[in-house]
């Protein structure tokens, strides 16, 4: 009888329950949609600052600051440069593969068509291969990637591992315009310990103190400065974790943590432990964050998901009153029959459950339209904003379902209230 009744609802007020129907697949879909690119945007918000350079700057000891931040002493072993040999380390620490690209960095003062200009050595596209304890580790990377905001007006970027010799370089689009270079000329750079025939590959606008400079490749420059195999800084790009307390805390001292404290911060991709661990790699250098990146990408994901946040309180919100609206008048429709029903024996229990039974069938077909239409404005998002699909995390389906359950009862309140109050003496005999 509890059924039929219920199917006869289905049947006589089709549109009312449709439109319920519906209500709940819009504030499913917006919530399911948001709360997947929430727990999604992090790495999203990460890589994609990643294009915008490093984050982490690896220096010679004698260099750094990050000496005082980990309670590092000087002693005699510092040096002015790090080895080209020792980059290869970086492939071997715990979170290597969080690390998109490295490429080291040596500038220098030389001697172009007589006036002083600055030249940087670096790796460009390079095929890294290093070995330690039996174990090949290989990488590509470079300044390729570091730089991808670059504007290549004329030319290409230098491949490395598809030209012959290392005599090749970039020219910023301010010097070129002012030295009249174009791709395809051979310029001769005079330093300390030479000079140099490059050949123009590309000519790139950076938008910045780039422009005025020529890039060439580590071999190059290490030749006219008589280096050596050494290099003065690394760039880093990692993906890392938002730093929270733990990882304030182990910035200034890890020595200052609990055993399970240490293992947690380690074993988390902050930007202060994969310094350490570069550090503990290459004991020579001291690795430090680009404070400017690394704040921001905290920052940025902290503000975006509670953007997220609100949009599905304000969808749910929306989804409440329209369900609430929808309810009341479907119950205010059957005032006659509900009080019919109290009237034979039905009690408020029984009444509320009928009613209560009717509506979560309809959110639950609702939601999980709403779940899949979620789904679909998930990778529109994904897509539009970040260029990448989104990870549907099957928590959300869970969520979702609990969400539209608590908008259901609560918009169903005032309907509950009104039947409660509904007296059957007056409703058949037509009263107030």
């Amino acid at each position: 009888m509890f059924f039929r009744m219920v199917r006869g609802t289905f049947s006589r007020q089709w549109k009312k329950m449709l439109m319920i129907a519906v209500t709940v697949a819009l504030g499913a879909s917006i919530a399911t949609a948001m709360l997947n690119v929430m727990l999604d945007v992090g790495d999203k918000i990460n890589a994609e600052l990643k294009t915008y350079g490093s984050n982490i700057t690896v220096v010679p000891q004698s260099e750094a600051v990050i000496s005082k931040l980990y309670d590092v002493e000087n002693d005699d072993s510092q040096t002015e440069y790090i080895s080209e040999d020792s980059l290869g380390e970086l492939l071997t620490i715990f979170w290597a593969n969080n690390i998109t690209d490295f490429a080291p960095v040596n500038d220098t003062k030389v001697t172009l068509n007589g006036d002083e200009i600055t030249l940087i050595g670096t790796w460009f596209d390079h095929r890294l291969e290093f070995v330690k304890k039996g174990t090949t580790y290989q990488r590509d990377t470079g300044i390729a990637n570091l730089r991808s905001w670059w504007d290549i007006v004329e030319g290409e970027w230098i491949d490395e591992q598809k030209l012959t010799g290392d005599n090749y370089a970039m020219v910023g689009a301010l010097l070129s315009k002012e030295k009249n270079i174009k791709v395809g000329d051979v310029i001769t750079v005079k330093g300390e310990k030479g000079k140099e025939k490059l050949t123009v590959a590309g000519i790139f606008d950076s938008g910045d103190d780039d422009d005025e400079c020529i890039f060439t490749t580590l071999a190059a420059e290490q030749r006219l400065t008589g280096l050596g195999d050494f290099v003065k800084k690394i760039e880093v790009s990692a993906i890392t974790s938002p730093d929270d307390e733990l990882a304030v805390k182990a910035a200034r001292n890890p020595s200052l943590l609990s055993g399970d404290e240490y293992d947690l911060w380690y074993c988390t991709a902050y930007v202060s432990s994969i310094c350490f661990q570069i550090q503990e790699a290459i004991p020579e250098a001291s690795a430090s964050a680009v404070r400017q990146i690394a704040d921001s990408e905290g920052k940025i994901l902290e503000k975006t998901q509670l953007l997220m946040t609100l949009i599905t309180f304000m969808s749910l919100l929306g989804a409440t009153l329209g369900i609430s609206n929808l309810v009341t008048s479907g119950v205010m429709e059957r005032s006659s029959e509900l009080a019919l029903l109290k009237a034979v024996g039905a009690t408020n229990g029984q009444i509320t459950l009928l009613v209560l039974t009717e509506i979560t069938i309809t959110s639950i077909i609702g939601a999980a339209a709403g779940y899949f239409m979620g789904y679909a404005f998930a990778q529109i998002i994904g897509q539009s904003v970040f260029s990448s699909s989104i990870d549907m995390n099957g928590m959300v389906a869970f969520i979702v379902v609990v969400l539209v359950l608590a908008v259901t009862f609560a918009g169903s309140i005032p309907a509950i209230r009104m039947l409660l109050r509904l007296r059957p003496s007056e409703v058949l005999h037509g009263g107030h």
